[in-house]
């Protein structure tokens, strides 16, 4: 009774899928041999569980669709009775029978029960990963360690590139509402990640805010960049003394008018709790000398297959102005404010790769292994999740694929229970580690 409150569906999904029951018994409850020659193909959409599975029941061979549940009468409970997308059912597959199922010519839908089928000792791996103490990081914790290098590791590229597709879903969706500008989708990109956590909203607000064809027209001035991306983010809006300051705001004046700039529904960027090289006004300066430095930027970044040409590409650093200054109000001693080789890491991470993916997979062009040199070059992220998987397991993230990997790991599986759909639990349920 136990196993039965711990049960899910999809870990019936699995043991149908793989055969992980002992087929050479199957019988329906009605006592009619089950001979298995095809499981079907899963459907992840609505209706049946398997499409197109072939059996044989007793002596009448049967080709259709199977159905899953915990037990028979989540077929009512589901209303499967008034739905013809389940009249073509040849098997429902269960934990427990307590009620006969039958089709609209009242005839019974053949039933096979699976709870006396399934081995122990795959249960009791089941039951061991799925109830783990809620004291722990993922259900895995203990047995983390000892999954063979090559599987983990293979994995984590697998996951790595799911993460990547879900980055590129977003790039195709800047790209279609930007009328295939692919400089356009870099820049409101490269706006967003400049922000980081804290700013990176309002910076793609800001970058969302204007034409970018005005980004292109003023690419030959410092100062015009600066007073639009500053302008626009609602940083010129305090009156003060400061000479630059006011240079910035007379210079937006005149773009605003030129170009009928709006800010209003624009998110105002944040200082609060920023380290001061994360201020706002910092990251738009670095943002506003990168694009002075480098006008088609894009081509740029299409073209570079290392590491290296791609911090060559980012050398840039903030105005003379912003050297002195975190704020407009104080200054300091004279402090150069490149960006970073972590910040570009960042960049590379997650809008330099994933454009290159986008760009390359709708082009039909590109080498998706030079893709995987490049993240692979670059450090793995230090954040929580990542440190927390290295102390379960010394080394697990090396590079930016592996740290990549597990925040996908963590965050779509480990945090929703979906061991069953994890590589590495399915080889846990399967005691094969």
């Amino acid at each position: 009774m136990l196993y039965f409150y711990l049960m899910q569906e999809e870990f019936l999904h699995y043991i149908w899928k793989f055969k992980k029951f002992d087929f050479g018994k199957a019988k329906t409850v009605s006592d009619l041999p089950i001979v298995l020659i095809d499981t079907g193909k899963p459907n992840l959409n609505s209706g049946p569980d398997f499409f197109n599975a072939k059996m044989k029941i007793g002596d009448q061979l049967w080709a259709g669709n199977v159905e899953i549940h915990l037990k028979s009468s989540d077929w009512y409970l589901h209303r499967h009775e008034t739905n013809p997308d389940y009249d073509n059912v040849i098997l429902h597959v269960v934990w427990q029978d307590d009620v006969e199922i039958y089709r609209k010519d009242n005839t019974p839908i053949p039933t096979l029960e699976l709870r006396e089928l399934v081995p122990e000792k795959t249960m009791q791996n089941y039951r061991n990963l799925l109830t783990a103490p809620n004291d722990k990081y993922i259900n895995c914790e203990k047995d983390f360690s000892k999954f063979d290098d090559f599987d983990l590791n293979n994995w984590l590229e697998r996951l790595y590139f799911e993460r990547l597709q879900q980055k590129a879903d977003v790039i195709l969706d800047l790209l279609k509402n930007s009328e295939n500008n692919w400089e356009e989708v870099l820049f409101k990109l490269l706006s967003k990640n400049f922000g980081l956590n804290v700013n990176g909203e309002a910076f793609l607000g800001m970058a969302q805010s204007f034409d970018f064809k005005i980004v292109q027209k003023s690419a030959g001035s410092q100062l015009q960049l600066e007073s639009l991306f500053f302008g626009q983010s609602g940083l010129l809006e305090k009156k003060t003394e400061n000479v630059y300051h006011n240079k910035l705001k007379k210079e937006y004046s005149f773009l605003k008018r030129k170009f009928q700039l709006e800010n209003t529904y624009v998110e105002r960027a944040k200082f609060f709790r920023l380290r001061p090289d994360n201020f706002p006004s910092i990251r738009l300066s670095q943002l506003a000398s990168l694009y002075q430095k480098v006008p088609r930027l894009f081509s740029e970044i299409i073209k570079a297959q290392n590491k290296l040409q791609i911090y060559q590409i980012f050398k840039v650093e903030t105005s003379q102005f912003w050297q002195t200054h975190y704020s407009f109000e104080k200054s300091h001693s004279a402090r150069n404010k490149s960006l970073t080789e972590s910040f570009i890491d960042l960049m590379i991470v997650n809008t330099i790769v994933p454009l290159q993916f986008c760009y390359f997979k709708k082009m039909g062009t590109g080498d998706i292994s030079n893709l995987l040199n490049l993240i692979e070059e670059v450090k793995a992220e230090n954040n929580s999740i990542v440190t927390t998987y290295n102390k379960i397991r010394p080394k697990t993230a090396l590079n930016a694929l592996q740290s990549q990997g597990l925040l996908h790991l963590k965050n779509q599986y480990c945090d929703k229970n979906a061991c069953l759909d994890c590589n590495l639990g399915v080889k846990l349920i399967q005691g094969i580690i």
